[in-house]
């Protein structure tokens, strides 16, 4: 069972948090773009299996939390302050993909007493600057919309359309069969409008206010070597960035069959909160 609650921050927004409520260890899912936060299959099952407690929010502007014009990539860390302070959570691993994984690593960049473990999936590097960082990206017009601010990647909003071509072969029979839920909920956030996708984007390509060198918590990067939204440089980069990380290549995978990763993925974050735990 998942309980959803909104919780009412400090500053006067909503965010909306789901919680499977029990476990032994807890893992903080960071949802992609576009998506509710919602908590689904198989990630559900993948958390049952394991006794894990698994706990989403949805960043601002997506699956009923409040948009927040102007975040950084670094500002989800206050967010998930206040949500682990409400559910009564210590400390817990972080686990994310594509955008989502880039919002752990700040998570664990600026909460380093809180996070033992993070595990970003497809995960979108800090945004260099040059040409090379957008170098084997399908569709590259969103993001380069938002390099030109808030405005100019809402125009983009209001007039694109998405190419089936972005995924790979791959990706289109995930999300018919073992990821069909996450392309659902890709649609219902899409279609409550563009706030959290446009703020998402202009996070990414400015600065994160994250300092990734000073992250201490062991990181796994889990990278498709097919993915055409977020090429395999950017897993490259953030090992670069990340030199305690652990770099798992999976040479047929897109940016969603990639996702048949995560049962490893938490094993791994497990095997990590176990090492880390305090002798008796």
């Amino acid at each position: 069972m998942v309980i959803t609650r909104d919780l009412r921050l400090p500053d006067g927004r909503d965010l909306r948090v789901h919680d499977t409520g029990d476990g032994d260890t807890t893992i903080v899912w960071h949802h992609g773009t576009p998506q509710t936060g919602a908590l689904y299959e198989p990630l559900l099952a993948m958390a049952r299996e394991r006794r894990v407690r698994l706990v989403s929010y949805a960043r601002p502007g997506y699956g009923g939390s409040t948009p927040q014009p102007g975040r950084s990539v670094g500002s989800t860390a206050a967010d998930l302050v206040q949500v682990a302070e409400a559910l009564l959570l210590d400390g817990f691993a972080v686990m994310g993909s594509s955008s989502g994984g880039s919002h752990a690593l700040a998570c664990a960049a600026l909460l380093p007493e809180r996070v033992t473990g993070v595990a970003c999936l497809a995960a979108v590097a800090p945004f260099t600057g040059d040409e090379s960082w957008f170098a084997g990206m399908a569709d590259d017009a969103a993001l380069r919309a938002a390099t030109r601010g808030r405005t100019a990647r809402m125009r983009h909003a209001e007039r694109r359309e998405f190419d089936r071509a972005t995924f790979t072969t791959a990706d289109h029979a995930a999300l018919a069969g073992t990821w069909a839920a996450l392309g659902d909920d890709a649609g219902t956030a899409g279609r409550a409008g563009p706030d959290g996708q446009v703020d998402d984007d202009v996070a990414l390509v400015t600065p994160w206010h994250a300092d990734l060198a000073v992250v201490e918590a062991p990181v796994l990067l889990v990278q498709g070597e097919g993915d055409r939204v977020v090429p395999p440089a950017h897993a490259l980069q953030l090992a670069h960035e990340l030199p305690q990380s652990e770099l798992w290549f999976r040479p047929d995978d897109g940016h969603i069959s990639v996702l048949d990763a995560c049962a490893g993925a938490m094993d791994w974050l497990l095997r990590v909160a176990d090492s880390r735990a305090p002798s008796p």
